[in-house]
């Protein structure tokens, strides 16, 4: 199948181990006859030469998304690697079969085609192509629509669920870990103690006494690197607890540091949540199979193309995947020119129309009287997703009773940016006391994930949730974002840009917690069976595996 031409590997500034090669061997098939000598043409095409001179055209090796996430051969801020399954052109395929089961007759091969969009992609194009985040969703509402696809749905309110979830999940860890001793109860009216000091510079190792002890041996996990030890940790009291939204985190965390994944959040990410409720309540609300429903996201990183395609999103029962598959903006992008929405060589999204996003899983404000769109809505916090933000708020009120915290304008806690704008502090303590009650944090970039893993692994972290995002700046700088320069675009320092996406991010957005979303707890109720029940466990929590390290010396290999 044709790859997208989007999926390159350059620009790639982010390594963690030195391979610049996919390492997986490909299986050769040995039989009793001595194989001959291989030989390539001028095309490149290669032929195996018998020894009676006759020539095999050999197949061009190919890999899949699960190969790459069975291999510890590399590990990137976004893996950009030539896979099958997840480009614009299944997306394609999937349509033109639609449209040839409509005109034949055949809806046993119809699939229903809907397609989420983060907001991370909507801040991308409306800081590129000078629109509002309304005005973008409006218009890929448009654009899709006219290629086929029944819904287009934004993913703001799978982060509710997430966001809400991860809080519920945090509380839990925290409250079982006071009850084992792992973390000492906050004394809310004495002096302060030194069992949440602060961390510092996480590259310095100054003693202190960390805020949560090693947890109590249950469950053996084996690091993948062979000079980690084996570590044994509850997951259910595992402190500090870990965001688990990001996928390059959780492929590295996998990769090479298997004794860190108790600590990480089980909370599937929005996208996945998202992928749950279109299969499962969407496609039940129409009486379809989740085997009937072909569900795309538009996500702004690479790495999200590697979590659609994990096991654990897979159906056994319905052979299909919650997310089938994963394009980025760079790739929608793309879309518009292969589609004929050019002026003069320039991409022109100003020929589109627009359209109201559709009810369900969105999330807009509309006119009480005409029923049109008027902004968007969205949660407070960063533009990776607002966790460390929501998470601080929830955490405060349901442990310790505390309200009006709101981190991004620093009130009711300290927040502290520590070496370098990709990591921040944030910490909640009793007023006049000085005693911490809660210490958060915030780490992006792999450069302070590996402090991070460092001060975790010795017993030294000060934390009790950190928000971890691979890329620097988070997701709104994804690998799979547009870029501030092309046809009738000046370039703009990344920094700039980064900023100008930032603000299109919030731009016309009306802030809300996740739990004043009305329609959250008849979901629950629904679709879940309520709150804390087995059915919303496995609908919303997940699992990690750690990969064994592959003995090929990624060094060796060569392209």
């Amino acid at each position: 199948m044709a790859f997208s031409g989007a999926l390159t590997l350059s620009d790639l500034n982010d390594f963690i181990s030195p391979s610049q090669a996919c390492i997986k061997p490909v299986e050769v098939s040995k039989t009793s006859e001595t194989q001959g000598a291989i030989k390539v043409d001028n095309s490149g095409a290669y032929y195996e030469v018998s020894q009676d001179g006759s020539e095999t055209k050999l197949e061009t090796a190919s890999i899949t998304l699960n190969d790459c996430l069975a291999c510890s051969g590399c590990i990137t801020s976004a893996e950009s690697v030539l896979v099958t399954l997840q480009s614009q052109e299944e997306l394609y395929s999937i349509l033109k079969q639609n449209k040839i089961a409509i005109e034949t007759n055949d809806p046993s091969t119809h699939r229903t085609v809907v397609v989420s969009i983060s907001p991370q992609t909507r801040a991308s194009f409306a800081a590129k192509y000078n629109q509002t985040p309304l005005q973008v969703a409006r218009k890929l509402t448009w654009f899709f629509k006219n290629l086929g696809v029944h819904s287009v749905f934004d993913t703001t309110f799978s982060r509710d669920l997430s966001l809400l979830e991860t809080g519920r999940e945090f509380v839990e860890r925290y409250k079982k870990a006071v009850a084992k001793g792992i973390i000492k109860t906050p004394n809310m009216n004495g002096p302060p103690s030194t069992t949440a000091e602060s961390g510092g510079d996480m590259d310095v190792d100054t003693p202190q006494e960390p805020a949560t002890k090693a947890p109590r041996k249950r469950i053996v996990r084996r690091g993948a690197a062979s000079d980690e030890p084996a570590v044994a940790v509850e997951t259910e009291s595992a402190m500090p607890m870990l965001a688990s939204a990001c996928p390059g985190w959780i492929c590295y965390a996998e990769k090479t540091h298997g004794y860190m994944l108790p600590y990480i959040s089980e909370t599937k990410s929005p996208q996945q949540i998202m992928g749950s409720m279109v299969k499962n309540h969407f496609g039940s609300q129409l009486g379809l199979t989740p085997n009937q429903i072909y569900h795309v996201c538009v996500m702004p990183c690479y790495d999200k193309k590697l979590e659609a395609s994990r096991s654990d999103f897979y159906s056994d029962l319905y052979k299909t995947r919650d997310v089938d598959c994963v394009i980025t903006s760079t790739e929608v992008e793309k879309m518009f020119g292969e589609q004929g929405y050019t002026s003069a060589e320039t991409l022109d999204i100003s020929m589109f129309g627009e359209m109201d996003l559709d009810l369900g899983y969105n999330s807009v404000v509309k006119d009480p009287v005409t029923g049109v769109d008027q902004a968007l809505i969205g949660s407070s916090g960063n533009a990776s997703g607002g966790f460390l933000e929501y998470i601080m708020q929830y955490a405060a009120k349901a442990l310790f009773g505390i309200g009006g915290i709101d981190v991004e304008n620093s009130q009711g806690v300290e927040v502290k940016t520590v070496r370098n704008a990709d990591f921040r502090e944030v910490t909640l303590e009793v007023p006049g006391t000085g005693e911490v009650l809660l210490k958060f944090a915030a780490a992006y970039g792999f450069r302070n994930i590996q402090n991070l893993v460092r001060k975790v692994k010795t017993g030294k972290s000060p934390y009790h949730f950190v928000e971890v995002m691979a890329c620097p700046s988070g997701c709104i700088n994804g690998g799979g974002q547009l870029k501030p320069h092309g046809n009738n675009y000046t370039t703009v320092p990344l920094k700039d840009w980064i900023a100008r996406v930032d603000e299109q991010y919030r731009n016309g957005v009306m802030a809300r917690k996740p739990e004043e979303n009305p329609v959250l707890e008849q979901l629950y109720q629904e679709w879940l069976g309520g709150i804390d029940t087995p059915k919303a466990r496995q609908q919303l929590r997940t699992g990690y595996h750690a990969v064994e390290q592959n003995l090929v010396n990624p060094l060796a290999v060569k392209w």
